[in-house]
C-alpha cells in the first residue's frame, strides 16, 4: 500500500484517549508556564507520550530522563557548596527500632526526643549512604535551601533564579535534579540500562560484550571509601557514588570481584580481632 495512503483502521480507544488526554494536558501546561521557563525542559514535556500536565512535573519528567546529567549537576551544585565548617562524616549508632519509635514520636515535641536522637538527627546508618551534611540537625540549612546539596532551591525545583527574584522557594527542600541524583547514588541498579548506553554495552572489565544478567558495581568498593577515604572533602566523597565510580560488569566478573573484596574484609577482621573494633566496615558484607 502506498506510503501515506489510509489502511482503512480506525484508531484504537486508546490512542483517541491519549489524543484527548495530551490535548487537555498541553492546554493546562501552557496556560500555567510563566514567562521565564527553560527551554530543554518544555521541548521534552512536548515530546513525551503522556505530556506533563504542569511545569513542575515537566521538570520532574526532564531530570527523570536525563539522570547523568543530574547525577554531575548535583555533585557540582554540592562542590559549590563546600564542606560545612566543623563537619565529618559520621555514622548514627541507633538501632532500627530506636528508628522506628522516632518515626511515631514525629507529631510531639523535640524535648521529648533522646539526646542521641538529637544528636544523630539526619546520620546514616551505613556507610552505603552518600553522606550529606545538609540533612543533619547541625548543619541543615532549612527550607529553602537543598538538603542534598545546599543550594538555594527556586520555582519548580531549579537550581538557578532563572526568574530574578532573588529569593528562593520556602515551600522547597530539595532540588528537582538532586533528588534524581540521590535515587541514583542509593540505587544505582535500577539505572543499569543507562550505565549499559554510556559504556557503549560493552563489560568494563573484560571489554566483552555485556550481557542480560550484567550488574553495577562500584569500582572502588564502599567499605573502603569509608575506611580509607572518608576524611576527603565532602564534595569529593560524593563522586564514589556517582557515575565516575560505577561500572557495569558481566555476572561472572562481578562475582569475582565480590569474592576477593570479601576475603579482603575477612582479613581486615582478623587483623582487627573482630568488627567490635569501632569501624563499621569491619563487620558489613
Amino acid at each position: 500500500m502506498p506510503e501515506g495512503e489510509p489502511t482503512g483502521k480506525p484508531p484504537s480507544a486508546t490512542s483517541l484517549w491519549r489524543e484527548a488526554r495530551n490535548a487537555a494536558a498541553r492546554a493546562r501546561l501552557e496556560k500555567s508556564l510563566p514567562a521565564v521557563f527553560p527551554l530543554p525542559v518544555l521541548r521534552h514535556a512536548l515530546s513525551r507520550p503522556l505530556v506533563p500536565p504542569t511545569p513542575r512535573l515537566a521538570v520532574e519528567s526532564y531530570w527523570r530522563h536525563h539522570i547523568l546529567r543530574a547525577d554531575r549537576l548535583a555533585r557540582a551544585l554540592a562542590a559549590a557548596s563546600g564542606q560545612p565548617e566543623g563537619w565529618t562524616w559520621r555514622l548514627g549508632t541507633w538501632t532500627p527500632e530506636d528508628r522506628r519509635l522516632d518515626k511515631r514520636r514525629r507529631g510531639k515535641a523535640v524535648e521529648d526526643l533522646s539526646e542521641t536522637a538529637l544528636a544523630e538527627k539526619g546520620l546514616a546508618f551505613s556507610f552505603r549512604m552518600p553522606p550529606a551534611p545538609f540533612r543533619e540537625g547541625p548543619f541543615a540549612r532549612g527550607k529553602g535551601h537543598c538538603c542534598i546539596c545546599g543550594q538555594p532551591v527556586y520555582r519548580f525545583g531549579w537550581h538557578r533564579d532563572l526568574w530574578g527574584t532573588g529569593t528562593p522557594n520556602r515551600n522547597a527542600a530539595w532540588h528537582a535534579a538532586c533528588v534524581i541524583a540521590w535515587k541514583f547514588w542509593i540505587a544505582p541498579a535500577d539505572h543499569v540500562k543507562e550505565l549499559k548506553r554510556r559504556q557503549g554495552h560493552r563489560c568494563a572489565q573484560s571489554g566483552k560484550r555485556l550481557l542480560k544478567t550484567a550488574e553495577v558495581d562500584h569500582r572502588v568498593p564502599l567499605y573502603r571509601i569509608w575506611r580509607e577515604e572518608r576524611a576527603r572533602p565532602w564534595p569529593e566523597l560524593l563522586g564514589y557514588w556517582g557515575l565516575p565510580n560505577l561500572q557495569v560488569v558481566n555476572r561472572a566478573i562481578h562475582a569475582d570481584k565480590c569474592a576477593a573484596e570479601a576475603g579482603e574484609r575477612a582479613s581486615v577482621r582478623r587483623r582487627a580481632a573482630g568488627p567490635g573494633t569501632g569501624d563499621p566496615a569491619a563487620g558489613m558484607e
